[in-house]
């Protein structure tokens, strides 16, 4: 099966760089030089990977990450870019990205973390325990359900990505057990990931705007200071 990463980078040599280094047999490598023209080639093809600049001539980085993941919340997104610094990285996580590489970069870098989100992408992480992982739940006003990618928070549908859909339902599935960021990482994500551990703070985020009554003060999705998260049935 072919590989196809969509590059939107607007520095010719960069583009050409990567094309050259990432294409091969069973990679076809696509480079697009603004952000409009590389969200729509986005709608108009089936993508394993997004590689995307920070700073592009007709739109910020993080609004394409976003614009990309309201199309496709599945595809990984990697950010490629100059502005490196940890709000920097912070940012472009929140914004749904998989994983951040500053630039000057490494080619053999690049390289494999390429390589590891295109494994993840045809092998995403699963729990272990894989007794009722598919299996709908429902606590204090919340069911999800992983087969069809979807919660409901008293009746009202909310729409999920992947990742969050699993998330939700694995801290669902031990709830009030703590879980650390690592440990989220492991099951979720997969052995072996080695992108930012932030990664899990964001989708836990975006799940408390989607699910939380007050996402400032949650009652479902909490933090144990010190572990980590976990997911709290004293409203059952």
């Amino acid at each position: 099966m072919d590989h196809h990463i969509l590059v939107i980078e607007d520095d010719p040599a960069i583009g050409q760089l990567l094309s050259a280094q990432l294409a091969g047999p069973g990679t076809v490598v696509e480079v697009q030089r603004d952000g409009q023209e590389g969200l729509r080639r986005a709608a108009m093809g089936r993508w394993n990977l997004y590689i995307v600049d920070r700073m592009l001539p007709d739109t910020d980085g993080v609004t394409l990450c976003r614009a990309l993941r309201l199309r496709d919340a599945a595809t990984p997104v990697i950010f490629l870019t100059a502005r490196d610094t940890e709000t920097d990285r912070i940012e472009g996580l929140d914004a749904g990205a998989d994983d951040y590489i500053g630039k000057p970069f490494g080619m053999a870098e690049v390289q494999a973390r390429v390589r590891a989100q295109l494994r993840r992408g045809a092998r995403p992480g699963r729990d272990p325990d894989q007794d009722g992982q598919d299996e709908p739940l429902e606590i204090g006003g919340i069911r999800v359900d992983p087969r069809v990618r979807m919660a409901w928070l008293a009746a009202r549908p909310v729409a999920l990505t992947e990742r969050e859909c699993r998330l939700l339902h694995h801290l669902m599935r031990h709830r009030d057990r703590a879980w650390s960021r690592e440990q989220l990482l492991n099951r979720i994500w997969g052995p072996g990931y080695d992108g930012y551990a932030h990664t899990v703070n964001s989708h836990i985020n975006r799940l408390r705007a989607k699910i939380e009554p007050d996402p400032a003060h949650p009652r479902f999705i909490l933090t144990t200071w010190g572990t980590g998260y976990r997911f709290c049935a004293a409203s059952e």
